[in-house]
């Protein structure tokens, strides 16, 4: 099992014993993540490169 995998699993069992009423994916994170680079200043080339965005109207939409 690769640690991306091992992350994923860990999350959605955590979420289902809080009992969120949403399911609970890793992309969730990335997002959240971008989401807190662009507040915290971070300009958008350095988050799409840690991000792994090739394109950067994937990483955009964060700004």
């Amino acid at each position: 099992m690769w640690p991306v995998d091992m992350i994923a699993d860990i999350l959605e069992r955590a979420a289902e014993k809080a009992s969120l009423p949403f399911p609970v994916h890793i992309h969730m994170l990335q997002h959240r993540t971008g989401y807190y680079l662009v507040n915290r200043g971070i300009d958008t080339r350095t988050i799409q490169s840690y991000l792994g965005h090739k394109n950067i109207e994937h990483t955009v939409r964060y700004t």
